[in-house]
């Protein structure tokens, strides 16, 4: 068994138990975690290995608490970023989401197909596409996004306000890193 499969099923499982039951279930897992092959010392591996695992983990779970489930965390996303910088080209979204250009399209023509966005010619470059926030979709984000990110942000209510900015702290960090 490899070591990404290992930490999903553990995540996997974590993730779906109760509060209660987590208890028992990190203590549990700790002690198996500090001898299964894939626990590394290193702390930088120790790190490669539960990114693996938590990136997925968290992704099902910040989708499971959506009210509205037509507005994904990704539509949001992009629906968020125009709201708050305006305009944007389908290249610059696809870089703030990290995902790739079939992606991208994929989502821009599911909000296109719902009203909620447009796409327009950029004024100066021929090869680029401007998508722009139509009216409907400010009332889409006023009614779901608030009200979502207060859900996924009760993920990190066991976390004091100074390991917050620390763990955003690094997080920007490593995402400028990725980006450069």
């Amino acid at each position: 068994m490899n070591c990404l499969f290992f930490h999903n099923l553990w995540y996997d499982g974590l993730y779906m138990r109760t509060t209660k039951e987590n208890t028992k279930s990190k203590q549990k897992v700790k002690m198996e975690s500090d001898c299964h092959p894939c626990g590394s010392k290193s702390p930088r591996l120790r790190l490669v290995e539960l990114l693996w695992s938590f990136a997925p983990a968290y992704q099902r779970w910040s989708e499971s608490v959506m009210i509205d489930k037509r507005l994904s965390p990704q539509r949001l996303r992009i629906l968020g970023s125009l709201h708050d910088r305006g305009p944007r080209i389908m290249s610059d979204l696809k870089e703030e989401l990290g995902v790739t250009a079939t992606n991208i399209t994929a989502l821009i023509d599911s909000l296109e197909k719902d009203g909620l966005v447009v796409r327009r010619e950029h004024p100066t470059d021929r090869r680029a596409t401007v998508i722009e926030l139509l009216p409907k979709a400010k009332n889409e984000i006023a009614l779901g996004c608030s009200a979502y990110k207060d859900r996924v942000a009760e993920l990190f209510s066991d976390l004091g306000e100074s390991e917050c900015k620390e763990l955003a702290k690094t997080l920007e960090k490593l995402w400028n890193r990725l980006q450069g």
